[in-house]
């Protein structure tokens, strides 16, 4: 079974191959550049260098959201464009699932936050028990407030990650009164690497669908559609 992994809900573009249960290679950028620059580019490179092409390909698992609209449809593209090509299933792996998924058999609560802007974040709540990885809260769009509340509410200690933490790292520093960790930087992004490995599993429980049947997951409305319905409504 081999899985092209792609990851390009944020910042980050990230490319992975994941062979029966092994990561033969993965392509991480972390830097400013449009994905529809890098995506594909990294795709062939990590094709070049294991000596494979993309017909060996059994699925492609993609980050499916939230995070950036333009990210996310550069994504949700490429994966689609090379399903239909290739005639394999698309595997959509929720962007913060796959980005908890990192911390594997973590004893703390975990808590990916992806900056959403106007205070808000994007974020699900995680756990690894007994060895399988459970979601506890499902993604969402709420407010940082919202978030740590519900942390301190919960009790017991927590893990921070995401592009969310630099933002708003006052505000949990100040607010969470629980015992917290936050992610190093080896964990703290998103990576291809646990899009392919989560997509596995997924898989083998028959979460995959057609190409033609997938659209990313933006949990709430692009900026230009919320000004668009302010300026229907007369709030601008």
């Amino acid at each position: 079974m081999k899985i092209l992994g792609i990851e390009s809900s944020s910042l980050t573009a990230s490319a992975a191959i994941w062979e029966d249960g092994i990561l033969t290679a993965e392509y991480t950028v972390n830097h400013k550049k449009t994905h529809s620059q890098t995506l594909l580019p990294m795709i062939d490179e990590i094709c070049r260098m294991t000596e494979q092409n993309a017909g060996e390909w059994d699925a492609v698992a993609v980050a499916a959201g939230p995070g950036s609209f333009t990210g996310l449809r550069i994504g949700s593209a490429t994966a689609k464009g090379l399903g239909l090509a290739l005639d394999i299933p698309l595997i959509p792996v929720p962007t913060l699932d796959a980005m908890a998924y990192q911390c594997f058999d973590a004893a703390s609560l975990i808590c990916p936050i992806m900056d959403a802007r106007r205070n808000q974040v994007y974020n699900g709540l995680y756990r690894w028990e007994n060895g399988r990885f459970e979601v506890k809260v499902p993604s969402r769009a709420l407010d940082m407030g919202e978030v740590i509340e519900e942390i301190n509410r919960l009790g017991g200690s927590v893990i921070f990650l995401g592009d969310g933490v630099p933002v708003h790292a006052e505000t949990i520093c100040t607010l969470v009164h629980v015992p917290y960790y936050l992610a190093p930087a080896t964990l703290n992004r998103q990576r291809a690497a646990a899009v392919a490995s989560l997509g596995a599993e997924r898989y083998a429980l028959g979460a995959f669908q057609k190409a033609e049947e997938h659209a990313p997951e933006y949990l709430r409305p692009s900026q230009a559609e919320r000004v668009r319905e302010e300026q229907k409504n007369g709030l601008r």
